[in-house]
């Protein structure tokens, strides 16, 4: 390991020049000492004060891989990630699907790698069980209950569902953000909304805070496709040949179950038990792309 840095608003602010103006650097960097430092931008791992953040045991196992230093650089927020990168600032960032996707479509930042999503759909949309809704399609003139304007599986993914069936958002149903998977259900259940949609995943959940319902209560009506990617590593366009090979071979044994423990929250991803696709091109994002052109997001958007 090498150093920590913190990009400031400052420093955010001139990169975010730099890539507007459509400045690069140039070649003369790919002669210089910093040739042998892989600079990763991340992110807060999210809201909780007391998580660990993995991102140095990350620069570790990376060290260890390919004997270079790993520079750290924190930055605010994905769109600080994403200019830092595309302003060649850093080399690499490690993003989930949506801010991966729409960092590789501006065509400037590469996707070093990718992982697969699962073949399950992301999201779906329920009802309580004696609603006269029996289809996504009976949702117009309704009011359905997402979970955050920023969040993947509680709405752009349900936004695109509904799209898909030809309810067009705000003009065919109306949109309320509830603030949470959880208060989505609860707002169902006393009838503050006509339905919900919200992750897959915690539909299983029975009788929890996040699905406060019993076997019975709720009928389904629609789930959202699929997302093909979950995870991946955009880089700069800049980034040597040397460092790029050197990661490209380094990154596939890193994220190995042999390094769960040190790898902490990337672990819960699904990384670990799925081989990555190596330099894909940009249309492994095009799904994804076309769901956040539908929803109306932007990267800015991301948390």
């Amino acid at each position: 390991m090498k150093t920590r840095t913190l990009l400031s608003l400052s420093a955010l602010s001139l990169v975010s020049v730099i890539a507007l103006t459509g400045c690069a650097s140039g070649t003369a960097e790919a002669d210089s000492p910093e040739n042998d430092v892989i600079r990763i931008a991340t992110l807060p791992t999210g809201d909780d004060p007391m998580a660990v953040n993995p991102i140095e045991a990350l620069g570790k196992l990376i060290t260890a891989k390919t004997g270079m230093e790993v520079e750290i650089t924190d930055a605010p927020d994905y769109l600080g990630v994403v200019e830092a990168v595309r302003s060649d600032h850093v080399d690499m960032a490690l993003m989930s699907a949506f801010p991966s996707a729409l960092a590789v479509n501006t065509g400037e930042v590469d996707a070093l790698m990718t992982w697969p999503g699962s073949s399950d759909p992301v999201s779906k949309c329920y009802v309580l069980a004696d609603s006269p809704i029996q289809s996504v399609e009976d949702l117009k003139g309704k009011t359905i209950g997402f979970a955050d304007p920023g969040s993947s599986s509680g709405f752009f993914m349900p936004v695109h569902l509904l799209d898909s069936v030809g309810l067009e958002r705000d003009v065919d149903y109306e949109t309320m953000f509830t603030g949470g998977h959880d208060r989505s259900a609860v707002a169902v259940k006393e009838k503050q909304i006509d339905a919900a949609c919200t992750a897959t995943m915690l539909t299983t959940m029975w009788g929890s805070d996040y699905f406060p319902f019993e076997e019975g209560d709720v009928r389904f009506i629609g789930e959202s496709i699929p997302m093909d990617v979950s995870m991946a590593v955009i880089a700069s366009q800049e980034i040597s040949s040397a460092k790029r090979a050197a990661l490209l071979d380094a990154l596939p044994q890193v994220f190995s179950e042999d390094n769960a423990d040190q790898l902490g929250v990337y672990a819960e991803t699904g990384m670990l038990s799925n081989e990555p696709t190596l330099e894909p091109g940009a249309d492994a994002f095009d799904s994804l792309v076309k769901v956040a052109a539908v929803a109306g997001v932007d990267i800015s958007d991301l948390k």
